[in-house]
């Protein structure tokens, strides 16, 4: 194998051969170290937009990333600023860092004793002291407990009888769910069991109830829900309950106006129904034939129909003899009568 080098002015990095040739990483790990060590310090790029721009896709840049964490060669760590935020860091050696840089690895040996500026450890047996203000008001009261105070038996064993007694629980029962509710609940349970993201709790979907039993008075079906609940959600639902909620408010369907009660004692027209004949297609009142296709009458013309169509059958007979003496005259008579 010949290999051939360039000797180079600018932009070239120089890297150690224990890295190009460490065969425990695999190809795509160490391709990826070189090309983060010929990065400029304080380069910004996450492992998504290094999947972006090159072949490998993204489980591929994960795994090579690993490989490079647990050999030493990258680091990601958290810093605390100063205003409580926190700050990722990213660091990338051209030579293995199995311990983290400024950490000091324990020695072999016995246990010694700590730093003089070691924080004393809390004494868990001692009780805490007050401030001053406190302990001045605390001090009357110590000193009214440490006084020998005789009372009778009776008064102090009632208040003993009294603590030994259980406190009756004051939670009051929840009452069940009506009908109504119930269905409501079964009903949103039924629509939303085909979409892992829209997942419920009782409680959800109790406090849903009263929207999904407005869809159900307003005569909607589960198809309608669905077709309500279920299209476009996002690739990430983060509230279920709050998407729901969203678009059972939005896509609530008008409530019918009620009808208007008629008056009694009035009659509302009946409207006029036709129909037409099975023979000549004219309006008659009842279905079947007319009087003229079933031989009981004549159809009387209207007045004047007949001289109409005389007037307009001898228009037509008039322009027509005219075109045909013009087509036998030639081209010219009938650019003249076009024109």
């Amino acid at each position: 194998m010949h290999v051939h080098r360039t000797d180079h002015v600018r932009n070239f990095t120089v890297l150690p051969n224990c890295v190009l040739q460490n065969r425990r990483l695999s190809y795509t790990a160490r391709g990826l170290l070189v090309d983060l060590l010929s990065r400029p310090d304080g380069w910004r790029e996450d492992g998504r937009h290094m999947a972006d721009t090159s072949p490998q896709g993204r489980g591929a840049i994960r795994k090579a990333l690993k490989e490079l964490a647990e050999a030493g060669f990258y680091r990601v760590e958290k810093v605390r600023l100063t205003d409580g935020t926190f700050r990722t860091q990213t660091h990338v050696y051209d030579t293995p860092q199995l311990v983290a840089p400024d950490v000091t690895r324990p020695v072999a040996g016995a246990a010694t004793a700590g730093p003089g500026d070691t924080p004393p450890v809390k004494d868990g047996r001692k009780e805490p002291s007050l401030p001053a203000a406190q302990a001045e008001r605390a001090a009357p009261q110590a000193d009214q407990a440490e006084r020998p105070e005789q009372a009778e038996p009776d008064a102090q064993a009632e208040p003993d009888a009294q603590a030994s007694q259980p406190e009756p629980d004051t939670q009051a029962p929840q009452p069940e769910p009506d009908a109504q509710t119930r269905e409501a609940v079964a009903m949103l349970y039924r629509v939303i069991r085909p979409e892992p993201r829209l997942r419920l709790g009782a409680a959800e979907a109790a406090a849903l109830a009263p929207l999904v039993a407005q869809w159900l008075e307003r005569g909607s079906s589960a198809r309608d829900l669905a077709y309500a609940l279920l299209p476009g959600l996002p690739v990430r639902v983060h509230s279920a309950v709050g998407v729901l909620r969203s678009r059972l408010e939005r896509k609530m369907p008008p409530a019918e106006a009620p009808s208007e009660p008629s008056s009694p004692g009035r009659t509302e027209p009946s409207k006029p129904w036709y129909a037409e004949c099975a023979e000549c297609h004219d309006p008659v009142p009842e279905p079947g034939i007319c009087r003229t296709c079933a031989g009981l009458g004549v159809r009387e013309p209207a007045p004047g129909a007949f001289a109409a169509i005389a007037a307009l059958a001898a228009t037509g007979a008039a322009r027509a003899r005219t075109a045909l003496d013009a087509a036998r005259q030639g081209p010219a008579a009938v650019a003249s009568m076009a024109g």
